[in-house]
């Protein structure tokens, strides 16, 4: 898919649509040395924190790629058209641990414009993230009763804000 560099005062986005219909792979690591790992996700935000335009992710302790989101220090959201649920779905459930799930799935990684972690040729939207801010989830505040039903093995997220650097689209993801 042929995308363009985005303005980031450009972007256009529906960002509940992405999250909760469309769905992101998240990945962490670093492409040049072939030591990343990716995720679906379906959970986070996009906004402006701190005067800078931020990504907000979560990844569980015990998701293998929480290990590349601790040691490495960019990110890469990638939005995928429709014909690639089913690789989204396969990367949601399946670990990196028990072997190379991206290869079983034929999307291809690719270097990034200005982060170490990949992206994929795949993408129709491509957000790259340098990591400015973690916390837990504290199961103490949380006032909604019924938010504790989403851990029951009590693997509670962590809570990465990503600076967005850099983002790239096709055409209904810009300003024209």
């Amino acid at each position: 898919m042929h995308l363009k560099p985005i303005e980031i005062s450009q972007f256009i986005v529906k960002a509940n649509a992405l999250w909760a219909k469309q769905w992101f792979l998240l990945s962490a690591g670093d492409f040049n040395n072939n030591a990343f790992n990716a995720m679906t996700v379906s959970w986070g935000s996009l906004g402006e924190i701190w005067h800078k335009p931020l990504a907000q992710i979560f990844v569980r302790p015990t998701r293998f790629t929480f290990q590349f989101m601790e040691k490495h220090d960019t990110f890469t959201l990638c939005a995928l058209p429709q014909k690639y649920r089913k690789d989204l779905e396969q990367l949601g459930a399946t670990s990196g641990r028990d072997g190379d799930k991206i290869a079983a799935t034929g999307l291809t990684p690719i270097s990034s414009r200005i982060v170490a972690a990949p992206a994929y040729q795949e993408a129709e939207l491509i957000i790259e993230c340098r990591k400015i801010y973690w916390d837990d989830f504290e199961p103490a505040h949380f006032l909604d009763n019924s938010i504790e039903s989403n851990y029951p093995k009590k693997d509670y997220h962590r809570i990465y804000f990503g600076e967005i650097l850099a983002v790239s689209g096709a055409e209904n993801y810009q300003v024209l």
